[in-house]
């Protein structure tokens, strides 16, 4: 063994922010062996369309729409939206400042405008004075609001808002399933929601996302824009309503007719079997990463560097991560590089003040003062929290976050 291969080893994460892509993950691999071998079809069809009403039932919506990522569920969201006249080019969207890129992207690619609303540092979330604040300023007509990393803002406060100011309110629920306030479920506030099952989300089917909505229209239209316009997935009462629309009378016909703009974002067979499968799984998921976050926020409410997150306003905490805000920029160096030299994985918070991102320079060009999400973008980071954790990395973590 060369000096070199002894260095990769010491710098190999002894806790990465994911150990496994599945849980329960030998027994689902050999499940999934086994589908593969006596499955007689892989496109997109019953498997997928299980899920969703599976994934419906468990978050609590009426619809659930299958896609390959969770990106793409946002990207189809707002495309819907558009095609149903709803949003236009042109529009003001709000969205978290503290967010992921696939929650912004689709408001430019969609040639809407993006609006930054700041998110509060001890929340780590949009809370609904921030909301009211921008709206003294500009005029919004949806906002797309992120649940970051399992926890949220105010939503039913959010919604109230929203609702007396005509926005249209989508939530990117991606890191937040399973997260409850008394009000309901994240992800059921808004006209929609998308969920992401991308390795190391709650669940995984390695790729796939998924979007909710309690709106028939919406949903029919979701299912128009996952796969090219086409009315193949929909209902027959649906299909027979937009062929009547467009006189088409023959069913060969039907089958190439386009109707509105789309893109192919379907999943696969075997998607829809890993997410049958990792359903079965998530509710203990959930509770232990609850578990695992309470027993670390005891030693980080200890520390005074440490800055604690309110969630007074949550019921059930389904964390996607374990948060770590620090009070200055030289204290995150400080704990950032205790987490490293333990052998803890550690990344940024999200993508930090998304103003501050390359591709937003280049395509947005009003900014907008965000004291907070600055704050959060210069102090913070987290590290993974998942059910594999073994107790001695529960105490490897704790013990990174005292005050020496």
């Amino acid at each position: 063994m060369q000096l070199g291969d002894i260095k990769q080893i010491k710098s190999y994460p002894m806790i990465p922010l994911m150990k496994n892509a599945f849980l329960n993950e030998q027994e689902t691999k050999e499940a999934l062996a086994d589908f593969i071998l006596s499955a007689d079809k892989f496109s997109m069809g019953e498997k997928c369309a299980e899920f969703e009403k599976e994934f419906a039932k468990k978050q609590g919506s009426k619809y659930a729409v299958l896609f390959n990522s969770g990106g793409s569920a946002n990207l189809s969201m707002l495309q819907a939206l558009k095609n149903l006249g709803k949003l236009k080019d042109g529009d003001l969207i709000g969205f978290s400042a503290l967010t992921w890129s696939t929650n912004v992207m689709p408001i430019i690619q969609m040639g809407m405008k993006p609006v930054a609303i700041d998110c509060d540092k001890s929340t780590l979330n949009v809370m609904s004075d921030n909301l009211l604040e921008r709206l003294k300023q500009v005029e919004l007509k949806a906002l797309f609001i992120t649940n970051v990393l399992g926890f949220t803002g105010d939503l039913n406060k959010i919604k109230e808002v929203c609702e007396k100011h005509n926005v249209i309110l989508i939530e990117d629920n991606c890191e937040s399933l399973g997260t409850e306030l008394p009000s309901g479920k994240a992800g059921n506030f808004g006209i929609g929601a998308s969920f992401s099952f991308f390795v190391a989300h709650h669940m995984s089917t390695v790729e796939g996302g998924m979007a909710c909505t309690n709106d028939e229209e919406f949903a029919e239209m979701l299912r128009i824009v996952r796969a090219n316009g086409w009315d193949r997935n929909l209902s027959a009462t649906q299909q027979i309503k937009w062929r009547g629309e467009y006189n088409i009378t023959s069913e060969f016909e039907a089958k190439y007719t386009f109707y509105d703009l789309a893109f192919n974002m379907r999943p696969t067979e075997i998607t829809g079997f890993l997410g049958l499968s990792q359903l079965k799984f998530l509710d203990e998921n959930i509770k232990t990463r609850e578990k695992n976050f309470l027993r670390l926020e005891k030693a980080l409410l200890k520390n005074t560097d440490l800055l604690p997150l309110k969630r007074g306003h949550i019921n059930k905490l389904s964390p996607f991560a374990m948060p770590i805000v620090c009070k200055t920029p030289e204290l995150r160096e400080k704990y950032m590089t205790q987490f490293s030299d333990a052998g803890i994985e550690i990344r940024p918070m999200i993508a930090g003040n998304i103003q501050k991102q390359p591709f937003y320079a280049k395509y947005v060009k009003d900014n907008f003062n965000l004291p907070d999400t600055d704050f959060l973008h210069n102090n913070s980071f987290y590290c993974g929290n998942y059910p594999e954790l073994s107790e001695n990395d529960i105490e490897t973590i704790s013990s990174c976050l005292y005050k020496y």
